[in-house]
């Protein structure tokens, strides 16, 4: 049974010049003691800076080096912020950190509020604007498998009701993004827009982002940001469907080198995942299934561990607990190895069906849809 995985649409992080930004604030109704902080990141560096409100009023300004993703955090009582952001339900609200006077406007909380005053923040309260109908679908969904019963949970009928909705739900998102893409093509949102869907989409659809990347304009996709996104897009291309697996070699169990390419003229279920992922071990009896109804019909399947350095008796008890019984590989370097990152692997499970002529014909098929794919390929068992 598939898991249920809802990304909310998100928004801008980091981007391009020097920038000198004021932001002016006004609110309603708080507290004496009641203070703003601004928080944010320049690489590994963390920034935290705050300002009194004063007569429903607040000033920060300062400067960085490019437009920057930001959050302003209201301390209603004068608690402090260590407090604030680890509470369960913080009052805040991003803002992007940029030339020119930014805007804030509050009535009752600031995660409310309104921003506005520079051009990446008024695109920014636009794409909001246009995604909440997405968002609250997503939000709907989750409250509805979250509030079902333990045994309607289990239920393979309302799990896939739910999977066909967040099916639509996420074309819609698409498309949406699509649009506003192809409308704003010198915004700093969609440019963030694809960067935040390849970081933290599973599984970024690498076709479609590369189509939306090529819409934006020159400036924005020779910036860093963009560079960088570019090269991501390059490298997940190479491992697209259609494409010829790169090879690879790694040590197997015994320590001993196995490459790829000595798998030719086979099915091979390439398989990323680890001894410590829990949603990997939930997918092994599914594997295990796949294995042992079509092993004798050409099919194998080729484990990649990002198990780590040290913990190799954790990887090996892990293929003998869930009884997976195939070739297993790993240089042990976690996040690191160095398949994974050939492969542009930044979530597990993943995998990749390659036919025996080596070229990539599915990815990412869990489940059921592993078991289907098989059975149109190489017969029902």
């Amino acid at each position: 049974m598939k898991k249920i995985i809802l990304l909310l649409l998100t928004c801008p992080t980091v981007l391009l010049a020097q920038e000198k930004y004021n932001i002016s604030g006004k609110m309603a109704g708080v507290n004496a003691q009641a203070k703003i902080f601004l928080i944010y990141d320049i690489g590994t560096q963390h920034i935290t800076d705050s300002a009194a409100i004063k007569d429903g009023e607040f000033k920060l300004f300062g400067q960085v080096s490019t437009i920057t993703q930001a959050t302003l955090v209201m301390d209603h009582t004068g608690s402090g912020i260590q407090g604030i952001i680890s509470s369960p339900s913080p009052d805040v609200i991003p803002v992007f950190l940029e030339q020119g006077t930014i805007k804030v406007s509050v009535s009752d909380s600031l995660s409310k509020g309104k921003i506005s005053g520079t051009k990446t923040n008024d695109d920014y309260a636009l794409y909001k604007a246009i995604a909440k109908p997405i968002n609250d679908s997503l939000k709907a969904l989750n409250i509805a498998y979250n509030a079902a019963p333990a045994e309607k949970k289990n239920s393979e009928e309302f799990i896939a009701e739910l999977q066909r909705k967040q099916i639509v739900i996420q074309q819609q998102a698409k498309d949406m993004n699509s649009r506003f893409i192809t409308g704003h093509p010198d915004s700093y949102v969609g440019l963030q827009v694809i960067k935040d869907a390849l970081n933290q989409e599973l599984y970024p659809d690498a076709v479609y982002l590369q189509a939306q990347f090529s819409k934006l304009s020159k400036y924005l996709r020779e910036s860093k940001t963009g560079l960088s996104c570019q090269r991501y897009l390059d490298q997940l291309t190479t491992v697209a469907i259609g494409a010829i697996a790169p090879d690879f070699a790694q040590p197997d169990t015994n320590g001993k080198p196995v490459k790829l390419s000595s798998f030719r003229g086979q099915y091979v279920l390439i398989d990323f995942w680890a001894s410590w992922c829990g949603p990997c071990r939930k997918e092994n009896p599914n594997l295990v299934k796949a294995y042992q109804k079509y092993r004798g019909k050409n099919f194998t399947i080729l484990s990649v561990s990002l198990d780590q350095s040290g913990k190799k008796d954790d990887w090996l008890n892990a293929i003998h607990s869930d009884r997976l019984n195939w070739n297993h590989l790993s240089d042990l370097k976690s996040w690191g190895n160095a398949a994974a990152l050939l492969y542009g692997v930044r979530a597990i499970p993943q995998n990749l069906l390659i036919d025996p002529s080596g070229k990539i014909i599915a990815k990412n098929i869990f489940g059921d849809d592993l078991q289907n794919k098989l059975a149109e390929l190489l017969g029902k068992i």
